[in-house]
């Protein structure tokens, strides 16, 4: 059997698409039939200009090869991403050209990794399963000026056609995207396999289980990931700082799209109890999970983020932390359901914000059922077995 294996981040790069995807590739690498071959089209570490790691252009571990693509320098903005993924895209096709495969995978959060994985699929007459991590076209409606939305969105519609309508099998990692799917395309078929905890939240004395609840003065929160639009930081944390005072401490760790909005609202305001970090790797970021009261997760007010199940609540509910979450839609109701000891916000809404850092009780519990549900590895295999089934294995 033959898999090839398309996804725009992977190990060592940091992103839950690198994350995710990593994880299922070693899945697939221990569940494959003897004589397989796995082959993954990446790129070398790009997600942050301030996080380096050195990764080798060619990699192979048991039936699996990795090429990573290096890319030109680029910055955050869409017209680079643009232009680094088109960069991405010419060196798949060169790569696969003359390739035989029994199934294209395609992990995809912003439309293009399907696409080009339909293109893939289509010119060499093989099956196409897609994973969908974010419905680019719903986002932009709300993260675009109206104007650009006006003229790209029709664009854009095609484009998901053309990869949906060309895939065997998409996998949808929230539950939130069901409706969304089910709308527009009739007759395909789907599941939902989850993100989910990594290895690295779960060895040995990850957990720091005090069950003794904390008489601190000042509120340790945490926040790691991301600083972009979708986030939201910009809008939320230094109002929530502002007030509270010295009773709470933010450390935002991270960068993005809206770092320098959050840095200027900082400065503006005078606030002291912000500290930011530059992105930084697994161990030290669990770290500083340990050291925290409070794991803090906001999506800005938008629609389409009604829909999505963010990675980050995976790893933040197996560190056994107390949880402030301005979410809504799907992620709200996925919290409440299946997180102790967290509380959700509207998102963007200082008062309700305020008034949850009250309820929560500052204590370190593990969430033994959490952690059993939603392991990766767990989680992972059963998907693999999922790719392996829809394969057409050529004589």
């Amino acid at each position: 059997m033959n898999i090839l294996v398309l996804s725009f981040y992977f190990e060592p790069d940091l992103s839950a698409g690198s994350f995710r995807n990593t994880a299922l590739v070693k899945a697939l690498d221990g569940l494959v039939p003897s004589g397989s071959q796995i082959d993954v089209i990446t790129t070398l570490p790009n997600r942050y200009s301030e996080y380096t790691v050195d990764a080798p252009l060619n990699e192979r571990w048991g039936v699996t090869n990795v090429t990573r693509v290096q890319l030109p320098k680029h910055n955050s903005g869409m017209l680079d991403q643009s232009k680094s993924f088109l960069f991405y895209a010419r060196a798949v096709q060169k790569a696969t050209s003359d390739k035989r495969y029994d199934i294209v995978f395609a992990s995809s959060s912003r439309l293009m990794t399907a696409l080009l994985g339909s293109f893939i699929s289509k010119s060499l007459k093989t099956p196409l399963y897609l994973d969908i991590r974010d419905i680019f076209v719903d986002t932009i409606k709300d993260v675009l000026p109206s104007r650009v939305v006006w003229l790209l969105t029709p664009i854009f519609n095609l484009l998901e056609k053309l990869a949906i309508n060309q895939a065997k099998h998409i996998n949808l990692v929230s539950g939130g995207f069901e409706e969304y799917f089910l709308d527009r395309y009739k007759n395909i078929s789907l599941s939902f396999f989850t993100n989910g905890i990594d290895n690295e939240f779960l060895t040995n004395n990850i957990l720091l289980d005090s069950n003794e609840i904390s008489q601190a003065a000042t509120t340790n929160i945490v926040y790691a990931g991301n600083i972009g639009e979708g986030q939201g930081l910009h809008q939320i944390v230094p109002q929530i700082a502002k007030i509270l005072g010295s009773k709470v401490k933010f450390k935002i760790i991270g960068s993005g799209g809206r770092l320098e909005n959050l840095k200027r609202r900082i400065v503006t305001d005078g606030i002291k109890n912000i500290e930011i970090l530059a992105p930084m790797n697994r161990a030290d970021l669990i770290f500083e999970y340990q050291k925290a009261d409070v794991l803090f997760l906001h999506l800005n007010d938008y629609d389409a983020f009604k829909k999505v199940l963010p990675s980050k609540v995976f790893e933040y509910g197996a560190m056994g932390k107390p949880i402030l979450a301005g979410v809504a839609g799907y992620a709200a109701k996925f919290i409440e359901e299946h997180i102790d000891n967290a509380e959700v916000f509207p998102p963007c809404s200082v008062d309700q914000a305020i008034l949850s850092v009250g309820k929560l009780v500052i204590k370190t519990e593990p969430r033994v059922g959490f952690i059993k549900q939603f392991t990766r590895k767990d989680i992972m295999e059963e998907m693999a077995l999922d790719v392996i089934s829809k394969a057409e294995v050529k004589s």
